[in-house]
């Protein structure tokens, strides 16, 4: 089934509380799937939402890595923007956008470093030239020239030229873990259906209805 068609099955059907897992996590993983199922090109795109100092959001785009019961992981450069950011006001949202499906999942949580041997276990799958890349670039700083990026991805070429390039120490993952998760499914006449989960009192999961 194209992904044309996916959304508009889905779109017809719509989102009934009776569809709906307990577990937040594990309806996300039943969306993820399907969405992965669907062939749209990088299905694990979100949008991670920081606020700096001022109070001026920041929005781009990363790749979720890892997700689970405990949260959604991402990698990065930890003297990054991003990386600034968090350490001043962990509290995040991120963004799933999967338009072409007419589906979205949002979340607001707060980010934590993972430990360095998570990050590690991670960075030893990556493809060489993507570990290459993490030492090569001083990300979010100005640059004067593409050529000068080249030049360092060819000087730690030279470098780790035997054996396998390290993990740098500032470069690692962080989890986001869930105060809200919200599920969204696009509808006619945009009357879409939007379910909430929030944490009660007893640390319990629960869906509320929203309207659109």
């Amino acid at each position: 089934m194209s992904a044309e068609e996916l959304r508009h099955r889905w779109m017809s059907r719509g989102l009934r509380r009776s569809d709906l897992d307990a577990d937040p996590y594990r309806q996300f993983e039943l969306w993820f799937q399907q969405v992965m199922d669907s062939g749209i090109p990088e299905p694990n795109a979100m949008s991670l939402a920081t606020v700096d100092e001022d109070g001026q959001p920041w929005l781009r785009t990363v790749l979720l890595k890892v997700y689970d019961g405990r949260g959604f992981v991402f990698f990065t450069n930890y003297e990054s923007r991003k990386s600034q950011q968090i350490a001043a006001n962990p509290r995040v949202a991120l963004l799933f956008p999967w338009v072409g499906l007419g589906r979205q999942v949002k979340i607001t949580g707060q980010a934590e470093r993972l430990s360095t041997a998570e990050s590690l276990k991670y960075f030893l799958t990556r493809p060489r030239g993507s570990q290459l890349g993490a030492w090569a670039s001083p990300q979010s700083q100005v640059i004067t020239s593409r050529s000068l990026l080249d030049a360092k991805v060819a000087e730690m070429r030279r470098r780790f030229a035997e054996g396998e390039v390290p993990s740098p120490a500032f470069w690692g993952g962080y989890r986001v873990t869930a105060d809200t998760i919200e599920f969204w499914q696009a509808r006619e006449n945009r009357l879409h259906d939007r379910f909430i989960y929030r944490v009660d009192a007893g640390g319990a999961w629960y869906p509320e209805r929203l309207a659109p």
